[in-house]
């Protein structure tokens, strides 16, 4: 079979991007064997070792390093390339990798993406949900919605919305309790806590009504770091939580949740779009990022 320079690139890429063989091939959906071939090839082409291996990692060398840089660039210009002269101008295509944030997924972008689907028939995501804070280079993740303030300075950060919270609980726990009048209250209640994967820092509620601040710093009965999890945990009448009010808010209708302390208002989180410096935006990437920021800025639950 002939060396397809091309292919061999988008092998190296993944590699430096997943940080192995395997990890690549899996995500290119070919064979470990064909990506060390591919590699091997484009080593012997270049007369240069591009790759330091290791029994558990695969680096770039100094020289592989400047490689990725610009391959990375040659092989999203052919993707927007060979996007531009598809059926019109106007049309994206191609693969876009997102990641985010549970609720910002199951809440917002999931249940609207036959929308999306209809409008760029030719885009296919692959979304990523979870509480955890990726490294977009390293995990080849086109642009990701990142709650709370971003500091990385490798990144572009668009602001897009707001995660709004609600402190609940559950009727029947509720009913089995002590009546919730003032915040002071709830440290005779059981509170639930919940800690963000990765950090392993636990949120800490704030309640606001007027010039008045209310800390919730009690220790919680139990923790959680998944967010459906702890929202089931709530429904269960193990305690009280606070959930995204996205989340909550067909629970709290259906009469499964009662907010806490309706009169008191919970912070919200600031939700922004991100996507690497080095990384070019393509046409793509940029079609699904203006649709779920649209989709967000419509959407009172969400909106900045």
């Amino acid at each position: 079979m002939a060396f397809d320079r091309l292919e061999a690139m988008r092998a190296f890429c993944r590699i430096v991007e997943v940080g192995s063989f395997t990890g690549a091939a899996e995500s290119l959906s070919v064979a470990k064997t064909t990506i060390s071939g591919q590699i091997q090839g484009l080593e012997s082409l270049l007369g240069v070792k591009l790759l330091h291996r290791t029994t558990r990692r695969v680096a770039p060398t100094t020289d592989g390093a400047a490689y990725y840089e610009r391959a990375r660039v040659v092989l999203d210009d052919l993707d927007d390339l060979e996007a531009s002269v598809a059926q019109s101008r106007s049309v994206a295509r191609g693969r876009v990798r997102v990641e985010m944030p549970s609720p910002v997924g199951t809440s917002l972008i999931i249940p609207s993406l036959p929308d999306f689907a209809t409008l760029h028939p030719q885009i296919q995501l692959d979304i990523g949900c979870s509480e955890r804070v990726i490294d977009l280079v390293q995990e080849g993740i086109d642009c990701a919605f990142r709650g709370g303030p971003v500091t990385d300075q490798g990144l572009v950060c668009r602001p897009v919305g707001q995660m709004r919270f609600c402190l609940c609980a559950s009727p029947d726990y509720l009913s089995d309790s002590a009546p919730i009048l003032d915040p002071v209250d709830l440290l005779q209640h059981r509170y639930l806590g919940f800690t963000f994967p990765g950090s392993g820092k636990q949120m800490t509620p704030v309640l606001r009504r007027g010039d008045e601040s209310f800390t919730v710093e009690q220790l919680p009965a139990m923790r959680f770091n998944h967010g459906g999890a702890y929202r089931t945990a709530g429904l269960a009448g193990l305690g009280i939580v606070s959930v995204p009010l996205a989340e909550a808010s067909a629970h709290l209708q259906a009469g499964r949740l009662v907010e806490v302390l309706p009169g008191w208002a919970l912070g919200s989180m600031p939700i922004s779009l991100v996507y690497p410096y080095s990384r070019h935006l393509s046409a793509r990437v940029r079609a699904f990022a203006d649709w779920a920021a649209a989709l967000m800025a419509n959407d009172p639950l969400w909106q900045l």
